[in-house]
């Protein structure tokens, strides 16, 4: 990054709102030849006390994006508002319909401000005709304007912004799809790496998907100035991912403060939930500091930026599936179990529902699918197979002889098994996981989501990837074929042991391996067998050595294997 002149950036602000915030001091050190003090400073709120550097900063960091070689600039708005420092009347310059009814935040702006914001949005929609969904933009376009010495200047980052075409990097969500598969995305997150969160959504909200489509929201729009300014340092510097932490760690705040509270779990509309969620972020500084939220934002270990890439790939192939491509009524995805319809010998509507909440949302959005069951097909592993194989993912529950319930969701075809002949070897990928039901609720996942330092994302380049361990069944190439948290060969694994998912032969099935399998199940479906594995670190499911009851496997309907 190299130096610029210093121009007042502060002309939209409202600075008897701005607290200790400079004005007037010089820029500071804006040049960063360094990625990792730049990131340091970013993550530190190295600029948030001096309004001049931080405007600086931002300009040298939006003219240093790639973008495509036709993007609007400040001249071009120039030519089209003309003189982009005059008053405006936001009823004059209605905001476009993709911003789905998003207003502006006032972020410590003049009020004759917000005007500006909306004329700077009127020209975006002329200039970017195939935008159709970025509810995101009327923050982005607030918080640009604070460090921008007119509309023109703001209307250019904008411009920037959207008009990047760095492979594997994006900003902002520009349609529908990019949108709905990204608040599909935030909810695997959840799943991953705030349990305890969406245990609380679950127990308390009717749809669990409505309120985390709210997620981009909390961050761009809810959150209080002074935590979006430290927001948008890291998310200028590090790319979309920054919103996905700082959103988890909102959802881990909110439930310390309603565990603090103590207040009894009861289920209640979604929207009274994303009214509750809405007000704490509102009114987070009474309990955290910006530096706090960004310290649990970067403390949660996601996996890489390709990782959250190909979930959100396969995210988007679902909607794209199911027509969901535009913005319509959601389907309510806690009720995509219906009690009328869905009827099982082991589990309950609700507690189906339950387990529903723990899957990939792309899943979640189809209807389970009743495959095989022992009490109709009989004790018989080859009939197993073929009413399971072709299905994928598919769900096991068992029921033992003492009425204790457990099971799995199973993320690949178990037609997979027949690549190692009749020896038997493990495949499957990290989406895999086990549970049990009762004598009480608990899901175990794959060991290396809570421990990601047993596994380094490989590069994706064919010498590495043929240089994964020798000793995993190599899944399918086709990239529509992936499911993330992901196939072994995406990773460099310290053990075997750990990615051992599932397994098949003539003998037996066995689910989960590495020093003990957490499931084994002998070719008549009558006898197992559950102990910790190395794959899941689960204790034992049920008694270690059990008769089975009863075996369902389920699929989903609509998601058959291709």
């Amino acid at each position: 990054m190299t130096e610029v002149m210093a121009v007042d950036c502060g002309v939209f602000v409202d600075w008897s709102q701005m607290g200790d915030v400079s004005r007037d001091a010089a820029p500071g050190k804006i040049e960063y030849k360094d990625l990792k003090e730049l990131k340091q400073h970013a993550r530190s709120g190295q600029w948030a006390k001096n309004h001049s550097q931080r405007s600086a900063v931002y300009q040298q960091l939006l003219k240093a994006l790639p973008c495509r070689t036709v993007t609007p600039d400040a001249a071009v708005y120039r030519d089209i508002v003309g003189n982009s420092n005059s008053k405006r009347n936001p009823s004059a310059y209605p905001l476009p319909e993709f911003v789905d009814g998003t207003a502006v935040p006032c972020y410590c702006l003049k009020a004759e401000s917000v005007g500006s914001v909306h004329a700077v949005l009127s020209s975006i929609a002329g200039q970017f005709p195939d935008i159709s969904h970025c509810p995101s933009l009327p923050p982005v376009t607030a918080l640009l304007l604070h460090w921008s010495a007119d509309e023109a200047q703001c209307f250019e980052s904008v411009s920037r912004m959207l008009a990047c075409n760095e492979p594997g990097r994006r900003l902002l969500d520009q349609t529908f799809l990019a949108y709905q598969s990204a608040c599909m995305t935030f909810g695997d997150l959840v799943h991953k790496y705030c349990p305890a969160a969406h245990k609380l959504m679950v127990a308390t909200a009717t749809d669990v998907l409505e309120v985390y489509s709210d997620w981009q929201r909390w961050v761009l729009g809810d959150l209080p100035f002074s935590f979006a300014a430290r927001v948008m340092d890291v998310y200028l510097v590090e790319g979309y991912k920054v919103l996905y932490r700082v959103a988890l760690a909102i959802l881990k705040f909110y439930r310390k403060q309603c565990a603090a509270a103590g207040s009894a779990l009861t289920k209640q509309d979604s929207a009274a939930v994303r009214s509750d969620i809405q007000a704490f972020v509102q009114n987070i500084g009474k309990s955290v500091t910006p530096d706090k939220l960004l310290e649990k934002a970067f403390s949660i270990r996601l996996f890489s930026r390709k990782e959250i890439t190909l979930l959100q790939l396969a995210n988007e192939k679902s909607l794209q599936q199911k027509g969901i491509t535009v913005k319509q009524k959601r389907q309510n995805v806690q009720l995509a179990v219906n009690a009328d319809n869905f009827s099982s010998e082991i589990v309950s509507a609700k507690e189906i529902r339950d387990i529903w909440s723990w899957i990939p949302e792309r899943f979640a959005l189809c209807q389970p699918q009743l495959l095989f069951t022992t009490s109709t097909h009989g004790c018989s592993l080859n009939r197993f197979y073929s009413h399971c194989e072709g299905y994928e993912p598919t769900l096991m529950l068992i029921r033992t002889t003492d009425g204790e319930v457990c099971g799995a969701f199973l993320s690949t075809d178990w037609e997979e098994r027949k690549r190692g002949g009749n020896k038997l070897s493990f495949f499957g990928t990290g989406e895999c996981f086990l549970f049990r039901m009762k004598p009480e609720m608990e899901r175990y996942e794959w060991v290396v989501i809570k421990h990601p330092e047993l596994a380094n994302a490989a590069q994706s380049t064919d010498d590495e990837q043929t240089g994964a361990p020798q000793s995993l069944e190599k899944p399918a190439t086709d990239p529509s074929h992936l499911s993330p948290f992901l196939s072994a060969r995406h990773f460099n694994l310290n053990s075997r042991n750990t990615s051992m998912f599932m397994a098949g032969n003539v003998d037996s099935i066995i689910i989960g391996g590495g020093e003990g399998n957490a499931l084994y199940i002998d070719s008549e479906l009558n006898h197992g067998r559950t102990e910790r594995c190395l794959t899941f670190d689960n204790p034992p499911l049920c008694a270690e050595s059990f008769q089975i009851a009863l075996l369902e496997v389920w699929g989903f309907k609509d998601a058959m294997a291709s």
